[in-house]
């Protein structure tokens, strides 16, 4: 049977957006195939705004999370293996959903989406410090 943790993912998200409130995903940095700026990445981890106006081309696929972002004013394309996220929030209120950090190890690593498209001329994102750990509340 395959993984829910994608169709939850697009779930929380459109509930998030739905919302007009902005989502956040908190991604295992250590783990194989994540590819983001390494200077984002901290204590083995990365907070990701996914908005649309932060970011571009985004794909929820099942095997993998893939968009185009700017940090720090350079156009990066990131691309994250779905099983590697393991919250996705509201920034505004902390809704959201914390994912299990290992489901019996990593699967085997899909080939990436292809890197065909040039990066766009997005907004940056909201690659500033947070205070404090994100605040997450189950929802039942």
């Amino acid at each position: 049977m395959s993984s829910n943790r994608p169709y939850l993912l697009r779930a929380i998200y459109d509930w998030i957006t739905d919302n007009n409130l902005t989502p956040y995903i908190l991604v295992d940095a250590a783990r194989e195939g994540v590819r983001v700026p390494p200077q984002v990445v901290k204590n083995g981890q990365v907070v990701l705004n996914l908005a649309m106006r932060a970011v571009a081309n985004l794909d929820l696929g099942n095997e993998w999370i893939s968009f185009q972002a700017r940090f720090s004013g350079v156009s990066h394309s990131i691309l994250i293996p779905v099983h590697s996220v393991l919250a996705l929030y509201a920034q505004e209120n902390g809704q959201g959903m914390m994912f299990p950090a290992d489901e019996g190890g990593d699967p085997p690593t899909p080939e990436p989406p292809s890197d065909d498209t040039p990066p766009p001329d997005t907004p940056e994102t909201d690659d500033k410090p947070r205070k404090g750990a994100p605040f997450l509340r189950v929802v039942k």
